[in-house]
């Protein structure tokens, strides 16, 4: 497999098992944030703030969409988080990772770039390997930009700001990685990658369109959500050739409103309000999924009705 050291929600998950572990760490490119455990489960390094977050959903009516929490265990000086490996029992399992929301950086984040704002020159060059005129002149010369700037751009140039969310990579059933969806603005671009993700079978599409809507209605009824800003956080698609399903992961920026606040999650950002649009790319999902089942059921009826006029 080849490397991918961007790609950090997908790994959260990524577990073939013990005699490709190797694999699996170099796939990770942080060989300390991931580890899979004996007895299966996938070890993520520990995080104050999505232990709380795990904890709470274990009691919520979204518990059956995110991943199994069984608390913390130990390993040398590190702690990690033991979670349920979403792959178990899956044969070649195929991998699609969705960040929601109409942003992926906190207000935290941008109140902490106005005091200060050191230049990353990591950033700056991931921007110029996407967009070399991405950069101001003043950015070129310093070789460097905010994390705020670096952001705030990946947002703008994706469908994170026009849909609510953006395909961060794709891995398909031979291991081969797809991660250039950064030019996908619209839902009918969405409904293809969708096709070619599911390769168009009707069973997979209907299956994930199922879940998202049972999704929908946990959303709606759950305390957590409506009280958490919801940041970073992905959808993970997971099916191989007899089952599909999708999953709530990462909640290492989910954080609790203060004051009893609680969010719509529908509406656009304005600073100050903590909206996150995750129900705007939730909605986009759902829309683009439905096209997909029309286009896909669509393609069926022609190859049924070729294979009646052969001869």
């Amino acid at each position: 497999m080849p490397q991918c050291r961007s790609w950090k929600t997908f790994l959260t998950m990524m577990h073939w098992s013990m005699s490709r572990q190797s694999s699996w760490v170099q796939l990770a490119g942080h060989q300390g944030n991931f580890q899979v455990s004996k007895g299966g489960e996938v070890l993520k390094l520990y995080s104050e703030v999505e232990a709380n977050c795990l904890d709470c959903l274990m009691r919520d009516p979204l518990r059956p969409f995110v991943p199994q929490y069984h608390g913390l265990v130990t390993r040398g000086e590190l702690c990690y988080i033991r979670l349920e490996d979403l792959l178990s029992g899956l044969k070649r399992p195929v991998i699609m990772d969705c960040k929601m929301g109409v942003r992926t950086y906190q207000e935290d984040e941008l109140i902490k770039a106005r005091v200060k704002a050191p230049l990353r020159s990591d950033m700056y060059q991931k921007m110029v390997k996407m967009d070399p005129s991405a950069p101001s002149a003043e950015e070129h010369a310093q070789k460097g930009v905010t994390k705020w700037r670096y952001l705030q751009w990946r947002d703008s140039t994706s469908s994170t700001s026009t849909l609510g969310f953006r395909i961060e990579g794709v891995m398909m059933e031979d291991g081969s990685i797809q991660r250039d969806f950064r030019k996908i603005q619209t839902l009918a671009q969405v409904t293809e990658a969708l096709l070619y993700f599911t390769r168009s079978q009707l069973d997979t599409l209907r299956a994930y369109h199922s879940r998202l809507l049972a999704l929908s209605d946990a959303l709606k009824n759950s305390p957590f959500f409506r009280t958490h800003e919801v940041i970073g956080s992905s959808l993970l698609f997971v099916h191989d050739h007899s089952k599909a399903s999708v999953w709530m992961i990462d909640f290492g920026k989910t954080t609790p409103l203060p004051d009893s606040r609680e969010l719509r999650h529908n509406v656009p950002w304005s600073e100050g309000s903590r909206e996150d649009g995750y129900l705007i790319g939730l909605s986009s999902l759902v829309t683009s999924l439905a096209q997909a089942i029309s286009v896909a059921s669509w393609q069926q009826e022609e190859s049924c009705e070729e294979e009646q006029i052969s001869p």
